[in-house]
């Protein structure tokens, strides 16, 4: 089949591209070699489609109807014809979406006298009419006579040079007549059939990784999988975790087949029924439990800390295994003790899917696994850090995360500004990584790149401190000395909850390299106490002000009300409000995490409102009145003892509003919250939580099978 009919075919909806293909990963040496190819009339492969009345789920919005007859979908080449497409037509086809095209590979040029292909060079281009953009070409937007009019005018056009002209220009657009050596399975192949083939034919290169394979043999017999898996990574990502889709195939076979390398246990049908269970269960709980434990004990905010996010797998089994998906505090210190270990020394850097077959069998077979998991790290390398560990080192070395980690929880702060480093105020906000002796000063005292050893030294993460962007561009090249001695005056114990040294003896420029050999000291001294203690004692947990708990934005623990009775909307008293109340309270005490926090008198959005509203409709019209108020609606639907037991009521000064925060504990019993509705009807309505709001459950099969899993009862 010819370039130009595959193309024209793509446009008509005949050839489409099935849901279980990954997506365009392709960059630009692969699109430079690809069209080399085509001009130069090499080989470029064959393309494998699947002629079909019933295929599987497509990619993109066109949806199959019978209407359209037998169509093809492109099994093997999609890459290429993808490529192809997006060049000659100037755009995405019709069954990506740009969300999907991880990387940009339009633009690029030829230059009509060597054929040569390049992406756009400013400095080489843009005075030579030689080079110019192949989709222009294609597009019918340039002619060979523009290029010679051009060269003409610049008077660089000779006879030769204006036949080579003609004759690559026809070479470059022959690339549409070019044809595709196609092999095509027939009408009859089944999907199990195609998939299969597909298999084979993926699993013989190196294009498709393991767990891409495994992912289209599961979307081969449970279509919608592929979409289900990326609208909880969506979910993940909104909360600061971004994983691929290859983390959640290797989570599905850590829980089926507590197995870390033979992606081919998926690949049956068979599995169908225990992939699905296997998925509701991580979708609706695991997933969410296991980052939430990253977020609250292990002070990790974003996957962009983590060196390897495998080193989740064995945590995410180990809470499945769980009949409660549930963890002791003493069995998350194990798990996120062995995680930071698992981290620093980079457990999952090679061999992946092996260890994770030696540690996922620890975790099937054990008990205590996180003990034994462990011992396996300290059998390869010692668990000590020691000073001689920091020499040289970057902020790409896993020790600097470590570092970060054991700041947040010391309740570290922004030198230049006081605000927590936990704090998420936006993305000039966003945490970096700040050089305590400015770079440019050391540079010019001989720590650059004509001195490797001097350059590592100015580059190491000893000389480095945690504040917000602002505040590092605020801050520029303020010496040392200057910089640490205001941070020391304006924050007291800011210095010491980053490890660096306050003694101004130190600061000085003179005494760099003592600096960096005293903070080795400091910081080896305290990581080791830090990664000793959190299974010895409970880790202190830092305080957290009530504006880090709004940056946190609204999650599964965290839920914001602007007002306890008053309607924002039409400006006036709605008691009904009140039930909202319970519903969120109940849906804390309900769910499978660690219960949750209310916020009363900010927006969806975390904006201040304050409590004036309210208190304007209570008889008292204070802070008493308003708690007074709101336990008697809690101890009305609940129970006193209840009440007492379970929820803490605290206030708070912000921007000059008071507002007010409920912290409900995970609860030990169900709760229903009684609601009438527009008949007057009254009914018991059991919620829980779902993402970053309340919902009932309201078939009564789900809501027992609910509370016999959740609460252990029969």
């Amino acid at each position: 089949m010819q370039i130009r009919q595959i193309i024209d075919k793509i446009n008509d909806n005949q050839i489409f591209v099935p849901a279980f293909q990954r997506e365009y990963v392709w960059k630009r040496p692969d699109v430079k070699a690809l069209f080399t190819s085509l001009i130069r009339r090499y080989p470029t492969g064959t393309l494998l489609t699947w002629e079909t009345t019933s295929p599987p789920e497509l990619k993109g919005k066109k949806k199959y109807s019978s209407e359209m007859g037998a169509v093809k979908l492109i099994l093997d080449g999609q890459q290429r014809i993808t490529t192809i497409y997006m060049i000659l037509q100037g755009k995405l086809p019709p069954y990506y979406t740009q969300a999907e095209i991880k990387n940009y590979v339009l633009g690029l040029y030829v230059n009509l006298e060597t054929l040569e292909l390049e992406y756009y060079k400013r400095q080489a281009m843009q005075n030579n009419p030689l080079w110019v953009n192949l989709t222009e070409i294609f597009q019918s937007k340039l002619k060979s006579s523009d290029v010679r009019k051009s060269l003409k005018a610049k008077d660089l056009l000779t006879d030769e040079l204006e036949d080579l002209i003609d004759t690559n220009f026809e070479a470059v657009k022959s690339i549409q007549d070019r044809e595709f050596p196609e092999q095509i399975i027939p009408v009859s192949a089944s999907i199990k059939e195609a998939i299969d083939i597909f298999y084979i034919v993926n699993a013989s290169g190196v294009n498709l990784t393991d767990a891409e394979l495994a992912l289209a043999q599961i979307s081969g017999y449970w279509p919608n999988a592929r979409d289900l898996f990326k609208g909880k990574l969506f979910e993940l990502e909104k909360n600061g975790f971004v994983f691929k889709l290859d983390f959640i195939i290797y989570a599905l076979l850590a829980v089926t087949h507590s197995m870390g390398s033979e992606m081919k246990r998926l690949h049956s049908a068979d599995n169908l029924e225990a992939i699905k269970d296997a998925w509701i269960r991580l979708d609706g709980q695991v997933l969410d439990y296991v980052t939430t434990i990253l977020r609250t004990h292990a002070y990790v905010d974003h996957s962009d800390e983590i060196n390897s996010v495998f080193a989740l797998i064995p945590l995410i089994a180990y809470v499945y295994k769980k009949p409660n998906g549930q963890l002791t505090e003493s069995e998350i210190n194990k798990a996120v003790k062995w995680f930071y270990y698992s981290q620093l020394r980079q457990r999952y850097v090679s061999q992946t899917p092996q260890k994770l077959d030696k540690d996922l069998a620890i975790v099937k077979n054990s008990d205590q696994p996180f003990d034994e998991l462990l011992g396996l790290i300290e059998q390869e390398r010692s668990l000590t850090i020691t000073e001689g560990e920091f020499v040289g080192r970057d902020i790409r070395h896993p020790l600097f995360s470590l570092m970060r980690w054991y700041f947040k929880s010391k309740g570290a702060v922004c030198l230049t500004s006081g605000v927590s480093i936990r704090t998420n105020m936006g993305k000039k906000y966003a945490l970096e990584k700040d050089h305590i002796f400015p770079y440019a000063a050391l540079k010019a005292n001989g720590y650059d790149t004509n001195n490797r050893f001097k350059y590592a030294l100015a580059q190491e993460i000893t000389n480095r401190a945690v504040l917000a962007a602002v505040e590092n561009r605020g801050k520029s090249d303020q010496p040392a000395r200057e910089y640490l001695e205001t941070a020391a005056k304006n924050f007291p114990s800011a210095l010491a909850k980053q490890c660096i040294p306050n003694d101004p003896s130190l600061w000085e420029m003179g005494v760099f390299e003592n600096f960096l050999s005293v903070r080795r000291k400091l910081l080896s001294d305290e990581l080791n106490k830090f990664l000793s203690d959190i299974t010895e004692m409970q880790i202190e947990q830092a305080q957290v002000s009530i504006a880090d708990i709004l940056a946190e934005g609204e999650h599964d623990g965290l839920e914001f009300k602007s007002s306890m009775r008053w309607d924002t909307e039409q400006n006036c008293l709605n008691k009904d409000l009140e039930k909202v109340i319970l519903k969120t309270v109940a849906a804390f005490n309900n769910g499978y995490g660690e219960g949750g926090t209310l916020v009363i008198g900010v927006d969806d959005d975390g904006n201040v409102l304050g409590l004036v509203n309210d208190l304007s409709t209570l008889k008292g019209d204070d802070r008493d009145a308003y708690e007074l108020h709101l336990r008697n609606i809690v101890n009305s639907e609940f129970g006193i003892e209840y009440a007492a037991k379970s929820v803490k009521i605290r206030f708070h000064k912000l921007l000059g509003e008071m507002i007010c925060t409920v912290d409900v504990s995970k609860g030990a019993t169900p709760l229903f919250v009684q609601v009438t509705d527009k008949n007057g009807a009254k009914s018991e309505k059991f919620f829980v939580r779902s993402g970053n709001s309340s919902e009932p459950i309201n078939n009564p099969s789900e809501i027992s099978a609910y509370i016999a899993k959740r609460f252990k009862v029969a």
